[in-house]
């Protein structure tokens, strides 16, 4: 295994394991009495509150609903896809590195 192939697996399980914390992020607004700071929910917290935090202070709340979970799930997918999609950068990458039989 190349170390280009090793970088397309990691970057897209890294960026589809953070869109799966922020679509928990999204699920759990609907519960406001769960504390993402306590227990288990410490690992949805975490990685995702660096990103959510300043993101809060550009998108304010609609209708007192929290926006920016869903707006990190939508950039974070669309760096999934121009990275490491079916057309992405690294995906070409290693299809041009492949030997020509």
């Amino acid at each position: 295994m190349t170390a280009l192939s090793l970088l397309h697996l990691a970057l897209g399980l890294l960026l589809a394991g953070w869109t799966l914390l922020f679509l928990f992020r999204i699920v759990l607004t609907w519960y406001p009495q769960i504390d993402l700071n306590k227990g288990v929910m410490r690992l949805v917290g975490a990685p995702t509150e660096p990103l959510l935090a300043p993101t809060r202070r550009l998108i304010q709340p609609i209708g007192g609903v929290d926006v920016t979970p869903v707006v990190w799930v939508g950039l974070i997918s669309l760096l999934r896809e121009l990275l490491v999609g079916q057309q992405g950068l690294i995906t070409q990458l290693m299809q041009r590195s492949l030997p020509v039989a």
